[in-house]
């Protein structure tokens, strides 16, 4: 065997072990989604979708992604086809270009989309009396994080006519005169900033990981050409 051909062989096997860890990532990004999406749904309504779910719906597509993205590489190194192999490349490369422009525009605007999420969340609380589906999510988001209101529970004075929905109080208190005192907004932006450092341990492990690959598949399309030129 040629020296050509085993550095081939080897730049095969090595990128196939990486789009197989690539691809099971995306799986795992995939079932976190899920999971999410149906234990935060009943947020759905609220405007903007709650923040939780957001970062399902973006899960679900990074992990869709990632999946399809593995698997072209997997395929790519198995067969040995430059048309697969540039195929993954261009797209795992467009992949973490939008990736880190995605994290760039988070970290340059986050007290802008703060300030949006913040805004629509309160613009949407007239809302409660007249739509069950924003009745339901609030009611179940106060409930969940024993909070009231956005900002405070003298949010709910001009919408419901000084009263707190019930479930501003504790399970069985009706009516409810003196709710929890601490805002929902920033209860749950805490919950999702207490969960991500985890979640950007796992993303940086991914990044590695794209990037192993993106060099792995380039390597492999340049040694399937020597390989060709070699047996011409």
């Amino acid at each position: 065997m040629s020296v050509s051909r085993k550095c081939l062989c080897c730049v095969k096997y090595l990128m196939f072990v990486f789009n197989l860890i690539f691809w099971l990532g995306g799986c795992g990004l995939f079932g976190v989604g899920v999971w999410l999406s149906f234990t935060q749904a009943e947020f759905s309504s609220l405007p903007l979708s709650f923040p939780s779910l957001s970062a399902a719906n973006l899960l679900l597509v990074a992990g869709g992604v990632t999946m399809v993205t593995g698997f072209l590489g997997c395929l790519g190194a198995l067969k040995e086809q430059r048309c697969l192999l540039m195929t993954f490349f261009v797209i795992l490369l467009l992949l973490v270009l939008t990736e880190v422009t995605l994290v760039l525009v988070i970290h340059l605007f986050h007290n802008k989309l703060d300030s949006k999420a913040h805004g629509d969340l309160k613009g949407g609380m007239p809302l409660y009396t007249t739509d069950k589906g924003l009745k339901k999510s609030w009611d179940n988001v106060q409930k969940m994080f024993k909070c009231c209101g956005v900002t405070n529970k003298t949010d709910w004075y001009d919408v419901l006519n000084g009263t707190l929905p019930s479930s501003c109080c504790t399970v069985g208190t009706h009516p409810c005169v003196d709710g929890w005192n601490e805002p929902c907004y920033q209860k749950a932006r805490q919950w999702l900033l207490d969960n991500i450092p985890s979640v950007l341990v796992f993303g940086l492990c991914i990044g590695i990981v794209q990037i192993l690959a993106v060099a792995f598949s380039l390597l492999m399309y340049c040694q399937i050409l020597r390989a060709e030129k070699y047996l011409d």
